[in-house]
């Protein structure tokens, strides 16, 4: 059993940034791909990026890319995710999500454990 806090979340104007993070607990961490997602009032969750169980591999959704990163940290058992130049359609509720397997997925079934979410609003 895995558990998942995220933390960093907030309120900020349009070009600002934050940077979310999501401690897990357990000592298998390292084994976990990780992802975040997000769901914005009326919208169905959607996938914002996604990180490999080494780090070594990163995956970020087109509406994201060059402003969010994802990166972890497997000695801290954190995964984090820097948003930049933030925007008011990236306001939402961000998820964090751990899966068995070696790489992340877009898709969010395939994921075992999931945090409780934080809220992101950005105003213009």
């Amino acid at each position: 059993q895995v558990q998942l806090v995220e933390s960093g979340g907030g309120s900020v104007q349009a070009g600002g940034s934050l940077r979310l993070s999501c401690a897990a607990s357990g000592r298998t961490f390292s084994t976990y791909g990780m992802a975040w997602f997000r769901q914005a009032p009326w919208k169905e969750r959607e996938f914002v990026a996604g990180i490999s169980r080494s780090g070594s591999t990163t995956y970020a959704a087109d509406s994201v890319k060059g402003r969010f990163t994802i990166s972890r940290d497997n000695a801290k058992n954190t995964v984090y995710l820097q948003m930049n130049s933030l925007q008011p359609e990236d306001t939402a509720i961000y998820y964090c999500a751990a899966r068995l397997a070696p790489v992340a997925t877009t898709i969010g079934h395939m994921y075992n454990y999931w945090g409780q979410g934080i809220q992101v609003t950005v105003s213009s």
